[in-house]
């Protein structure tokens, strides 16, 4: 098995947390706020709901398709943060009505008036992980549009009822800009497919600050499908995300809004660089160099711009 790490923009490449991602640091706080998990029954978001009840959360929606897992989470992060009111709601992300009906159901038990803080959108689907020249087009197509669809579904229900100025973690994955793996095709364009979309709610609401994770290499039960660890003969502890998207919900992290992220990278290293990466394209999706040094407003030529106005 392979030892080598991918390559990450900081010194330190990290595989576990440390001090300026934990729950316990001040500048992490998020005391009183309101927190849906989506994939929170076990894994990556599990943890991350702890982590934010460990924070101070007042209240956290737990969303998965099997409740055992979830009411199991809920006792352990209640029984741990007794301050913490920990809601379990059984839901499949592919289904609108049961997303609308969690997310609603969820608000209006604290009494309507209490908008959602932050959302961790980590609920996710594989799909099928034969070759490009061989997949089935039908289980290829139904897998990707269980990530995008999902992304859609979970966006929508969460604008109806978020804070003005909420944050919205999109737990993506380096197969969405790294082509690494043949048997990942189905999934890598489900993943590039929802960056694309929570992309759209950030576009469209500037106010909020929505975040790209690859949340490391995980030892979960999608993972372990994908043969990630197997393949690359190292893994990430759980607790590497967990408090990586912690960190993104503090103000400390407003400079990397809208940025496509490695929970490896060292956060004090990019704080070091806060105003250069604020103000650059450097970790985006897009065409390299774009724009190419030039002015960033875009002229379309007269026939071309008439063309979009008919």
């Amino acid at each position: 098995m392979s030892q080598q790490r991918l390559p990450v923009p900081t010194r330190l490449n990290r595989d576990t947390s440390y001090p300026t991602i934990f729950p316990t640091r001040p500048e992490n706080s998020a005391r009183g706020k309101t927190i849906v998990v989506t994939g929170g029954g076990t894994g990556i978001g599990a943890e991350t709901a702890r982590f934010f009840a460990a924070a101070g959360a007042s209240r956290i929606l737990l969303l998965g398709r099997r409740p055992a897992p979830l009411l199991a989470t809920k006792a352990s992060i209640e029984a741990a943060h007794p301050g913490a009111e920990v809601v379990a709601t059984p839901a499949d992300v592919t289904d609108k009505a049961q997303v609308d009906a969690a997310f609603s159901d969820f608000v209006v038990d604290a009494g309507g008036d209490k908008k959602i803080d932050v959302l961790i959108s980590n609920a996710a689907a594989m799909g099928p992980l034969d070759g490009i020249d061989t997949v089935d087009p039908a289980a290829f197509l139904a897998g990707v549009q269980a990530n995008v669809g999902s992304a859609l579904l979970v966006a929508q229900a969460f604008l109806r009822h978020a804070a003005a100025d909420a944050v919205a973690v999109n737990v993506s994955s380096n197969a969405a800009h790294v082509n690494f793996a043949r048997a990942l095709a189905s999934y890598s364009v489900g993943k590039l497919a929802a960056y694309r979309v929570w992309d759209a709610v950030a576009f469209a609401h500037p106010k909020m600050r929505v975040y790209h994770v690859q949340p490391g290499i995980v030892d979960t039960d999608m993972n372990r499908a994908g043969g990630g660890v197997q393949a690359l003969g190292y893994e990430d502890h759980v607790s590497l995300p967990a408090g990586f998207m912690l960190w993104l919900a503090s103000p400390e992290a407003v400079f990397l809004k809208g940025k496509f992220l490695w929970s490896n990278w060292d956060v004090d290293e990019l704080k070091t660089r806060a105003a250069e990466i604020e103000a650059s394209q450097e970790f985006n999706i897009q065409v390299v160099g774009w724009p190419f040094g030039g002015p960033a407003e875009v002229t379309m030529a007269p026939d071309a711009a008439d063309h979009w106005k008919n």
